[in-house]
């Protein structure tokens, strides 16, 4: 038996047991992209509105920060690079990280990795098999994003070069994340150091953008993107990147050989003697679970926000004369292009934050399938105490997570001359979303309740809320499409007018669909 015995069938499985988050995944990516590119179209449909928006992106530095490096800004690709860059390869790290750090360290904590050993199977075999996986998953966003460009009309060779930065940017992800399982035996610590380190490349990346260039060539996703896609395309720097994610893996290989199955090399720290008295009950274990996740996703939108209530303040400049978009920006009902500027932004950082109600109403089924909720409901503890400690934190954690978007855009917006007003005004408008997220994180429980197999149901109807959200206008969604997505009934803050039926009945419905989740609980067989 060889280090590498089993690796196909382990291949076998990781593809069948995953093979709806897999699926998810490869949509979700190429048409996030594509369907941007295509708006990016709609939006600049001559050259002289690709001329305006090119003037005021290259002068506006929170643009550059969020979107990337300025590059060509005047043709079509350059500013589909400009536009949807950064946040695909973002996402496309995430992918890696999360499927990496599922099928290696998160195997081994759930105890399967023992099971595994049990068998002929090499101790490299899950890891390769893991990384086969997630390789084939990244070939395959990368080929779907370049043929989509592709047949969009941009040139063939930055169609290309983008599409492999993808592709090389989430294998470089996968080796850090490889790396990160052998090092810890926590699969949220592997999950959260990861994380960090794609913060730190989106932060080294920005200000290096901002500068001379010269610090984005020490973040991973600054490096991709020293590829100039569109912009007189350069191989090179994909080629460090590709040497960068080789010898990650090879790294993650060598230490693997200093640790015992389940263990890291990195002992964890003992905790105190006695536990804090509010994790004797439900509610003070459910935030003490979660509080990484809230502070990682809150963290995200108040920069998201402060991103952009600092582009805010020359909003007007931007858009120029193209009718296009404020033709967009008016639907919101106002006259001023800037608080419909606002309206449109603080959907989308609703849209971001709803990614933590859903993922907070799920946890329970993280908790069910890691065999840890038996024990506690074994205990006095009820089924529905339990899963109401976890509401509690989906629900309260939303309402944060919206203050903090709004918190960021007002900080933002005001001190670029908006005025110190700002912050309650715009921290008013983004909870005026919170119906939105507690009807999404209703559906999440409802799920987890009755279909607990069609929880992934709940991701999908967020996507469909984005699309409809940001990109419904584009493409010409009919009404009766957008009227599907509650965000759509939510007041459009600060640029429509406060409305109370539609957000009351909105959480209505949230409330019957998480009593109807809590209730299939309680009949359903755990595990």
């Amino acid at each position: 038996m060889t280090e590498l015995t089993g690796t196909v069938t382990l291949t076998r499985l990781v593809l069948r047991r995953d093979r709806v988050r897999i699926l998810l995944w490869l949509l979700a990516v190429p048409v996030l992209v594509l369907v941007t590119a295509a708006s990016i179209k709609g939006l600049y449909p001559t050259q002289h509105d690709l001329d305006v928006a090119a003037e005021a992106s290259r002068g506006n530095a929170a643009a550059i920060a969020f979107n990337g490096p300025p590059l060509a800004l005047d043709t079509m690709g350059g500013e589909v690079a400009f536009q949807v860059g950064t946040l695909g390869l973002v996402v496309v790290a995430l992918m890696s990280v999360f499927m990496t750090g599922r099928n290696t360290r998160g195997e081994e904590e759930a105890g399967r990795g023992d099971s595994l050993r049990a068998l002929p199977v090499g101790r490299h075999a899950n890891a390769t098999a893991t990384l086969l996986v997630v390789t084939g998953m990244n070939v395959a966003v990368g080929a779907a994003v370049a043929l989509g460009l592709i047949a969009m009309d941009l040139p063939t060779q930055g169609s290309l070069v983008f599409g492999t930065a993808f592709c090389l940017l989430g294998l470089l992800f996968a080796g850090f994340t490889l790396v990160a399982a052998q090092i810890s035996e926590n699969t949220r610590v592997v999950h959260g150091g990861t994380g960090a380190v794609l913060g730190a490349a989106f932060v080294l990346r920005a200000v290096g953008d901002i500068g001379d260039g010269t610090l984005s060539w020490f973040s991973p996703i600054g490096l991709v993107q020293k590829s100039r896609p569109f912009a007189g395309e350069r191989w090179w720097p994909l080629l460090l990147a590709a040497v960068g994610a080789a010898a990650a893996v090879a790294v993650a290989h060598a230490l693997s050989d200093r640790r015992d199955v389940g263990a890291g090399l990195v002992a964890p720290r003992p905790g105190p003697p006695r536990a804090a008295p509010g994790l004797g009950r439900p509610l003070g274990l459910a935030v003490r679970l979660q509080r990484g996740s809230l502070i990682g996703w809150g963290s995200a939108v108040f920069l998201t926000g402060l991103a952009y209530g600092w582009v805010a303040a020359d909003v007007e400049d931007f858009i120029g004369d193209n009718d296009t978009m404020a033709d967009i920006l008016a639907r919101y009902g106002a006259t001023d292009l800037t608080d419909s500027y606002l309206a449109q932004s603080l959907l989308l950082v609703a849209l971001i934050g709803t990614g933590f109600a859903v993922q907070s109403a799920l946890r329970p089924l993280g908790e069910e399938g890691a065999l840890r909720a038996e024990p506690l409901l074994a205990t006095p503890v009820s089924r529905a105490r339990w899963m109401a400690s976890h509401l509690a934190v989906a629900l309260a954690g939303s309402v944060v997570v919206l203050a903090l978007a709004g918190l960021g855009a007002g900080i933002a917006y005001g001190s670029t001359g908006g005025g110190w007003s700002q912050i309650p005004r715009l921290t008013g408008a983004a909870l005026a979303y919170a119906p939105a997220l507690w009807l999404l994180a209703g559906l999440a429980t409802a799920l987890f309740g009755l279909l607990p197999r069609a929880t992934a149901a709940a991701w999908a109807v967020l996507a469909a809320c984005a699309v409809v959200g940001l990109l419904g206008e584009v493409l010409g969604l009919p009404s009766w499409v957008r009227d599907l997505s509650p965000f759509e009934h939510v007041p459009h803050l600060p640029a429509g007018d406060p409305t109370v039926a539609a957000p009351l009945l909105l959480a209505l419905v949230a409330a019957l669909l998480t009593a109807a989740g809590v209730a299939g609980f309680r009949r359903r067989d755990v595990g």
